[in-house]
């Protein structure tokens, strides 16, 4: 099997999710003027692909709130195609520490690989654990497409990474990267989630502007809001 020989991505961090109102997203934003620059990008357009077991084992699990969960899913930034870059991401949580495994490949090179034949990028242990995860759940399928525009920021020197996602929302057809940007909101217009991601401890001033906005950290899973929102409608 063929792969795209492109650098691993490995990340551990703490990550805290926050719902924001309207009035506390333009609060948010502009109190971190100064501290923080948006990235590079801008505003982009992303679409998760999950996948799962045929029975939604894994978002079965997550929702539980077990001290060890994970997920697996296949990341664009934008439509997709066959020759564009696309990201598969293992993602796992363990008492608050997220550890995130990413690599570069290509959806004919995906597919390939959930239908069990071979690797996913060229060796090594990042290989293995992505190969194991895969192999241990067996029949991993397309299971939810997520999307949602973030603005991203970082700190310059620092560690500490910010996104605001904005209009995040779902669908359970067309689960493809290929097709459009289009799904059912899961949050009330105007609302976003912020996610705060870093390696050390969050600095004062950031806690400080929480506080004065009343953001309080909350749980909350895109894919896991999306399966609830699912299950309504087939009652």
């Amino acid at each position: 099997m063929a792969v795209v020989a492109n650098p691993v991505v490995v990340m551990k961090r703490y990550e805290m999710k926050y719902l924001l109102t309207p009035e506390q997203t333009e609060y948010f934003k502009k109190s971190v003027e100064g501290h923080m620059q948006i990235d590079k990008f801008g505003l982009t357009s992303i679409a998760s692909l999950y996948y799962d077991t045929p029975n939604y084992r894994l978002i079965r699990t997550s929702i539980e709130k077990p001290p060890f969960k994970e997920k697996i899913r296949l990341r664009s930034y934008g439509i997709a195609t066959d020759s564009s870059p696309v990201f598969l991401e293992l993602k796992r949580k363990a008492y608050g520490i997220v550890y995130k495994r990413r690599v570069q490949s290509t959806l004919p090179l995906v597919k390939i690989f959930f239908d069990g034949d071979g690797d996913i990028c060229a060796g090594g242990q990042i290989n293995r654990e992505i190969t194991t995860f895969r192999d241990y759940y067996e029949t991993l399928v397309p299971a939810c497409l997520i999307i949602y525009d973030r603005v991203a920021y970082f700190e310059p020197g620092g560690d500490l990474r910010l996104t605001i996602d904005h209009c995040p929302r779902y669908r359970y057809d067309d689960l493809v990267l290929t097709k459009d940007m289009q799904g059912t909101p899961l949050l009330p217009e105007g609302s976003t989630i912020l996610e705060v991601k870093v390696q050390q401890a969050v600095p004062l001033w950031l806690s400080e502007i929480l506080t004065r906005g009343r953001i309080y950290k909350g749980s909350f899973s895109k894919y896991g809001e999306a399966y609830r929102q699912q299950l309504l409608k087939m009652r």
